[in-house]
């Protein structure tokens, strides 16, 4: 492919035509998803801009920049872009290096201008086709990701819980928490305690009273948390202390990139475009298992480029696409970007015209909230079988989950994924080999084909997938693009006979795929495991999530199914 061919290529996957035509599918559906996220999206962007230690207002901004501009741009249809608890984390750790002088107040250009050359970053990462890799990092790389931020996030909090000012690392945060238990504001606890319990008990209420269950959970502490402190006029910190200087007082503020200081910031600029990639693919990710649709990376991580560029500008908080929002508008009806732009202009609404409002939130407030964040951003995914784990991705999801809590997101990463490439060399060899897709065959022309009654076949409309080789994290998006290629309409049965080792990688993949299924209405089974593969499965509590009805010992209860008209 020559240079002229591979701009037109990129050009025409970057275009946002298909998401401007797209805009008047589900306006309905959109507007009301649009406004329901927006104001689920107000207390998190308000509580990732106090993590951010940018200020609350930063936080909205990001939302706002993330919504309309990464809608418009972005390469997931459903996606939801604004601040994320990874990268507030991550902007927060830059801050303690951009300071102003000996005052210790942050420097605001450096930050949004390290944001803007995020985002610029992400343009040419977007133009150079490289994002797709990110469906190739290993499982407890994720996993280890997550926890390390739900931990940093509950701990980055836990002054502001207790109505004390905001510890700037998670060192500081350790080494003090017996001064901090000690010198607790007992008037702060009045509005973080109540706050935190409604954010636990309102799914339950909402099921006792169901006209509250449409009220998003984060606006109810919001809300009753801000009217405890006003009614009793309680002495702790507010969102308007943080708001004290003339530029913070501004709701409207534009920052110029300084360019002139770029070797100082690419640094920091690059390690945010990276976790703005992992951050927002892993959401499109998830995006894509509930719709069944794939999003295009790349379009993805060009709308995050431009998001990012237009935060930096108007002074808001890094963003990526938010996997809560974004699950939360496909939830509400949303299906295509105006939902998006839409939550962004509500977000700009209700700042515009409430920004005296919301100095008047308690710190507090927002650290219950952000405390249920972290609590939920754990990978509960993992957690259930961590003693189960097989030993290199346990050692893969420790590495992680330590560097990122102790040291940095990006360094954690890095490291996590080095020493799975490395410890899986052997494999990756193979895959390379075969670079062919897994091939896949009506049953009818399988090994099945001369034990099978042709009709009960016929009418069930099978295909046989036959992996081989390592199932793990370099093969398992081999297995998704091989399963998507089977008409889907068709029912599958994946034989691993061929199949020589499973990892954590390949056995989440494989239920992925099951819940895929699912929701497309096609039954899949899977057989002829080897016995250290089953053991895994087991372990994993693969074949517990998906249902032993789905499994298979032998080629005779394949047979079996296929004769029995299960697959009808």
């Amino acid at each position: 492919m020559n240079i002229i061919s591979y701009i037109k290529d990129v050009l025409n996957e970057l275009s946002p035509k298909s998401n401007v035509l797209s805009l008047s599918d589900n306006i309905k559906g959109d507007i009301v998803a649009g406004v329901t996220v927006g104001i689920i999206a107000l207390p998190l962007a308000l509580a990732f801009g106090e993590i951010s230690q940018l200020g609350p207002i930063a936080g909205v901004w990001g939302a706002i920049a993330g919504g309309i501009v990464g809608g418009l741009f972005g390469g997931c249809l459903v996606g939801v872009s604004g601040p994320t608890a990874p990268k507030a984390a991550q902007i927060a750790a830059y801050m303690s290096f951009f300071v102003i002088g000996s005052s210790n107040n942050p420097d605001l250009v450096a930050a949004f201008s390290i944001i803007f050359l995020s985002g610029l970053i992400l343009v040419f990462i977007s133009f150079a086709r490289i994002s797709h890799f990110i469906h190739y990092t290993p499982y407890p790389v994720v996993a280890g990701f997550m926890c390390g931020i739900g931990v940093i996030v509950i701990l980055t909090q836990l002054n502001a819980f207790v109505g004390l000012e905001v510890k700037k690392t998670i060192k500081d945060v350790i080494i003090n928490i017996p001064d901090t238990l000690n010198s607790a504001n007992i008037d702060a606890l009045y509005v973080s305690i109540p706050s935190l319990i409604i954010l636990f008990l309102w799914p339950i209420i909402g099921k006792t009273f169901l006209f509250l269950k449409k009220i998003p959970a984060p606006l109810t502490a919001l809300l009753i948390g801000t009217s405890i402190a006003q009614i009793f006029g309680l002495d702790i910190p507010y969102i308007g202390d943080k708001m004290g200087n003339e530029a913070a007082n501004e709701i409207f503020s534009f920052y110029i990139p300084d360019l002139g200081r770029s070797i100082e910031f690419i640094a920091p600029a690059f390690a945010l475009a990276g976790l703005a990639v992992l951050d927002s693919l892993l959401s499109c990710k998830v995006a894509d298992n509930i719709t069944g649709n794939r999003h295009s990376s790349d379009r993805e991580t060009f709308g995050q480029g431009m998001a990012n560029m237009a935060a930096g500008l108007f002074g808001g908080v890094t963003t990526a696409t938010a996997t809560m929002r974004t699950v939360a508008n496909i939830k509400f009806g949303g299906k295509t970007p105006l939902a998006s732009i839409v939550h962004g202009l509500t977000l700009l609404a209700v700042l515009l015209g409430l920004g005296s409002l919301v100095a008047k939130i308690p710190t507090a407030c927002l650290a219950a909230i952000l405390f249920k964040v972290g609590i939920e951003i754990l990978d509960y995914r993992i957690m259930p079988v961590i003693n189960k784990l097989p030993l290199k991705d346990l050692i893969i999801f420790l590495i992680v989950l330590l560097i990122t809590v102790y040291e940095d997101l990006m360094v954690a990463i890095a490291a996590g994924v080095i020493f799975a490439i490395l410890s899986s060399l052997k494999d990756l060899k193979t895959i390379i080999k075969e670079k062919e897709n897994y091939q896949f065959f009506n049953v009818t022309d399988s090994d099945y084909k001369n034990d099978i009654n042709l009709k009960s076949a016929n009418d069930s409309n099978i295909n046989v997938l036959l992996p081989s080789g390592p199932l793990f994290f370099g093969s398992i998006e081999k297995l998704i693009k091989s399963y998507n290629n089977i008409p889907s309409d068709s029912n599958v049965i994946i034989d691993m006979k061929n199949i020589t080792y499973v990892d954590l990688s390949g056995v989440f993949g494989l239920e992925d795929l099951f819940k895929l299924s699912q929701l497309q209405n096609r039954k899949v089974i899977i057989t002829n495991m080897k016995d250290e593969i089953n053991k895994s499965f087991n372990d994993l509590k693969f074949i517990e999530n998906v249902g032993l009805a789905n499994f298979c010992k032998s080629k005779e209860e394949v047979i079996q199914k296929i004769n029995n008209s299960f697959f009808k």
